[in-house]
């Protein structure tokens, strides 16, 4: 049966200025359509229950709880459901995770706006979509030939202790990190320890000071790649 009407888009993204951008550019597609709008990550279970969206475009950073984790809510909740990511950080780093957990597509928010309707409706047509950069890559990886940027010790971590070790670069302490991913201040301070363990440190002080320039060099590396495409 053929599909009648524009295809539906569920935007998750808690920045307005932005959510309400790509909203106005997928209205200005006759073929897509905006059906709802999320900017609390605690609300996606409930907003594709509502709007039973054909594409979910999720941010990979919400307030309250990694778009990672809610990539993997969602996939818990509605195995089908197709998930576009639309983030600022390096896509070597997260999009073989975000793919991992069940995305359909990896895009990097300072694409042109051609290039996320293209994504979009690549994952529509039941592809994959992820940039011509991150294909290589991810082939590469495959096929035994790894390249320096996927064969980062942070690698090693799992998705988890990405997040944890992100928020420490941030300046959190041990029990804001509890607080702000809903978990115990004894569950954190395992994750620690693992990141410590898998990235071969010493002691906390060597760790903070490594997650924080971990955190410095991602957001050179975001701010310089949204230079060159502006």
């Amino acid at each position: 049966m053929t599909k009648k009407g524009p295809s539906r888009i569920l935007i998750i993204e808690d920045h307005p200025l932005l959510r309400q951008g790509i909203s106005a550019l997928i209205e200005g597609e006759k073929d897509l359509t905006v059906c709802g709008e999320v900017n609390d990550a605690r609300e996606a279970v409930a907003a594709v229950q509502k709007y039973s969206p054909d594409v979910v475009l999720l941010d990979l950073s919400l307030q309250g709880m990694s778009g990672i984790e809610v990539l993997k809510n969602l996939k818990v909740h509605f195995p089908k459901i197709v998930v576009l990511i639309l983030s600022m950080h390096d896509e070597v780093m997260y999009a073989p995770r975000a793919l991992r957990a069940g995305a359909t597509g990896y895009i990097m928010k300072q694409e042109s706006p051609e290039n996320v309707i293209a994504a979009i409706r690549k994952v529509l047509a039941g592809e994959v979509s992820i940039s011509a950069k991150m294909g290589t890559k991810m082939l590469n990886r495959f096929s035994g030939r790894h390249d320096g940027a996927l064969s980062s010790p942070i690698d090693l971590l799992s998705d988890r202790e990405l997040e944890v070790f992100s928020l420490l670069g941030q300046g959190n302490g041990t029990r804001e990190i509890a607080e702000k991913l809903h978990l115990s201040v004894k569950t954190i301070e395992s994750h620690r320890a693992h990141i410590k363990e898998k990235l071969d440190l010493e002691n906390a002080a060597q760790l903070i000071r490594h997650a924080i320039q971990w955190v410095s060099s991602e957001s050179l590396s975001s701010s310089a790649d949204i230079s060159v495409s502006a």
